[in-house]
């Protein structure tokens, strides 16, 4: 392992532009549950009839918008989560000038908690909640602090996390500059996501430089096109990177 952790480390030393793409795997490591490992999210008896990929669809918050936000609140949000050591180098290398962007799949906003200014997430933020009809903003603690569905004092409409929900399609400005991103960077580094959530996995066509970067736990289906594959906790990864 210590071998790859130097190629790791000579990759980074002669990349300008590197771009990472991140998944659930980069936040386990601060507490937050993924979603298909054994102890994951998707894996979890919730003792209800549907699973919970039907609870964090667009049809079950329209028409379940209790038991939504019930999972959402108890499942999705994790407030007193800190950034890992992954979150914290990657902050580092964008104030090296190494890191250029970030794109994440995850929700949890730790990228900026630990100081990443340019992240694109594809899939929201829990930290980001808007009445859907007068689009006044509030912030994460309202929605927790909220009795059942939150509503807007304003207006009394429904607040929605600005999250995307199955059946919901990506904003296409977040997904626009994630690609810009990817297809000018020289190395793109991968971690802790097995790929196979689409269209967010498909990015990676779009990559176009020297080095491309695996970091997972289990293999993925883009091993085979990777300069270096190392299956280990990206955290400690990256400790010994940075």
């Amino acid at each position: 392992m210590n071998e790859k952790i130097e190629q790791l480390k000579r990759i980074i030393d002669e990349s300008n532009n590197i771009v990472f793409f991140g998944g659930a795997g980069v936040s386990t490591e601060s507490g937050i549950p993924d979603f298909r490992s054994a102890n994951g999210i998707y894996n979890q008896d919730l003792g209800r009839e549907v699973s919970p990929e039907e609870m964090i669809s667009h049809t079950f918050y329209v028409r379940h918008p209790e038991d939504f936000f019930e999972f959402y609140k108890d499942k999705l949000i994790y407030p007193d989560a800190e950034p890992n050591d992954c979150h914290k180098a990657l902050a580092e290398l964008e104030r090296q000038g190494k890191v250029k962007a970030v794109v994440t799949q995850n929700i949890d906003g730790l990228h900026q908690k630990a100081g990443s200014q340019v992240v694109y997430e594809l899939h929201g933020s829990t930290l980001r909640n808007y009445c859907e009809d007068c689009h006044a903003f509030y912030d994460e603690k309202f929605v927790l602090d909220a009795d059942g569905v939150p509503r807007c004092p304003k207006c009394g409409g429904r607040v929605k996390p600005d999250v995307v929900l199955y059946e919901e399609g990506l904003d296409e400005a977040v997904i626009q500059g994630a690609v810009d991103a990817i297809s000018k960077a020289d190395t793109l580094i991968i971690g802790g996501t097995t790929l196979i959530v689409y269209p967010a996995a498909g990015l990676i066509h779009y990559f176009r430089g020297k080095h491309l970067v695996l970091i997972n736990k289990s293999s993925t289906s883009a091993d085979s096109l990777a300069d270096l594959v190392i299956n280990d906790n990206i955290g400690e990864v990256f400790a010994q990177v940075i």
